[in-house]
């Protein structure tokens, strides 16, 4: 698919099924957005985020699942809105397919990067509410800073990186960020 082709809009799930191999793109409202290949501090992150809450999740026996990207999000439980978000938090398993998640995860987190800023604090902050995300966290390491929005409570909070962060979908979690270095 070429630069030129990206400008239109009205693409579909086929579109993004078609792309080269390594090429990642979400989709939302007819529109393509092209993703950028992730840097080291961002994959740190990423990856100290899925190992935490992994390991919460199963030193509980819970029924929730942890998915890092890339992990297909059918937003809406249908193919209009198709997204890859860097952490994705599952508790009713029966959205649970072969192709990813259809319908709204529990808890997601997106850490930002250069790329992905708008995406992130606008465009997917919206969709993220309406399609009945229960808490979204915008990780912004540039900024050494986390925004918790608690969808379920109405709640909109900001931790520095030294901060410890309670997750609000669970009573007795919280993620010290004081244990990480991004440098």
């Amino acid at each position: 698919m070429d630069a030129a082709a990206m400008q239109l809009d009205n693409y579909t799930i086929e579109d993004v099924y078609k792309l080269p191999d390594g090429q990642r793109a979400e989709l939302i409202d007819g529109e393509l957005y092209m993703m950028a290949t992730p840097g080291r501090i961002h994959q740190k992150l990423v990856h100290f985020f899925d190992w935490t809450i992994g390991n919460y999740i199963h030193g509980k026996d819970g029924d929730c699942e942890v998915y890092p990207s890339p992990f297909a999000v059918f937003l809406n439980a249908d193919n209009d809105i198709y997204v890859e978000p860097d952490i994705s938090v599952i508790c009713d398993r029966n959205r649970l397919t072969d192709e990813g998640c259809k319908g709204a995860p529990d808890w997601i987190i997106e850490v930002v990067s250069s790329s992905s800023r708008a995406m992130d604090y606008n465009k997917k902050l919206f969709k993220y509410r309406t399609a009945g995300v229960r808490e979204y966290w915008i990780v912004d390491p540039k900024k050494r800073l986390t925004i918790v929005y608690n969808f379920e409570h109405d709640t909109y909070e900001e931790y520095s990186f030294s901060d410890k962060v309670k997750a609000g979908i669970y009573e007795d979690f919280e993620i010290d960020f004081s244990g990480i270095s991004i440098e």
